[in-house]
C-alpha cells in the first residue's frame, strides 16, 4: 500500500506566493502543519478516496486533488481538530465533481456493433481446474507425488528422482501411469467434452 501523494507543501508546478496560505509570513509554520497532518492521516485519507473509485490511481489522484484544496484553505479553515471531516467531504465533492463531469454520448444506429471477440470462458476454466485437482487427489500417493513435482513444481525427471529418493526409470514409468489414469478419468472426460 502507497502512502500519500502529497508530501510536499506545495502542488507540483505552483509557485510559492500562490500556494502559500495568506496568514504565513515564510510559510514553514503552515507548511510544517500541513506535512505532519498528511503524514499522520494520509493512510486513512487513502482508504477512503479508494472506497470512493474503484481505480486505486484515480484514488491516489483524487486524495492528491483533496490535499491540494485543503492545503489551499488550510488558513481559513478556523479549526483544525475538525480537519478529517473538512478533508473527507473535500473527496465526496470532488469525486462529485468528476462524475458529473464525464459526459457519456450514446448514438443510435442502424447497425449493431460487432461483438467482443470471444475470450477464454473462466467458468469453464475453473471447471476443468477443479476436475483436474479432484482427478490427481484420486492418484495414489506416489503417483500423485510425482505429478505434482513435475507438472505443477516444474522439475525435472532427475529433480523429481531426486526429491523422492527414487530412480529416474521410476519417475518415468509413475508419470506415464498416473497420466494414462488421467486420461481415462471420467469426470475429465465430460470437462473436456
Amino acid at each position: 500500500m502507497t502512502t500519500p501523494v502529497c508530501t510536499s507543501a506545495r502542488p507540483a508546478g505552483a509557485s510559492t506566493a500562490s500556494t502559500r496560505p495568506a496568514s504565513a509570513g515564510p510559510a514553514s509554520a503552515s507548511t510544517s502543519q500541513f506535512t505532519a497532518y498528511v503524514r499522520s492521516k494520509g493512510p486513512t485519507l487513502l482508504r477512503t478516496a479508494r472506497s470512493l473509485t474503484p481505480n486505486p490511481a484515480d484514488a491516489e489522484d483524487l486524495l492528491q486533488t483533496a490535499l491540494t484544496k485543503t492545503y489551499l484553505a488550510w488558513d481559513r479553515i478556523d479549526d483544525h481538530r475538525a480537519l478529517d471531516g473538512y478533508v473527507r467531504r473535500t473527496l465526496v465533492n470532488t469525486r462529485t465533481s468528476q462524475w458529473r463531469k464525464r459526459r457519456v454520448d450514446e448514438f443510435s444506429t442502424d447497425e449493431l456493433p460487432e461483438p467482443a471477440a470471444a475470450g477464454p470462458d473462466l467458468v469453464e476454466q475453473q471447471v476443468q481446474r477443479d476436475a483436474l485437482l479432484r482427478a490427481i487427489a484420486r492418484l495414489p500417493p506416489r503417483q500423485r507425488a510425482m505429478v505434482v513435482l513435475r507438472y505443477y513444481e516444474d522439475m525435472s525427471e532427475v529433480q523429481t528422482a531426486e526429491a523422492l529418493g527414487v530412480s529416474v526409470g521410476t519417475v518415468k514409468s509413475a508419470v506415464s501411469r498416473a497420466l494414462g489414469k488421467l486420461r481415462d478419468d471420467p469426470e475429465l472426460e465430460l470437462s473436456v467434452a
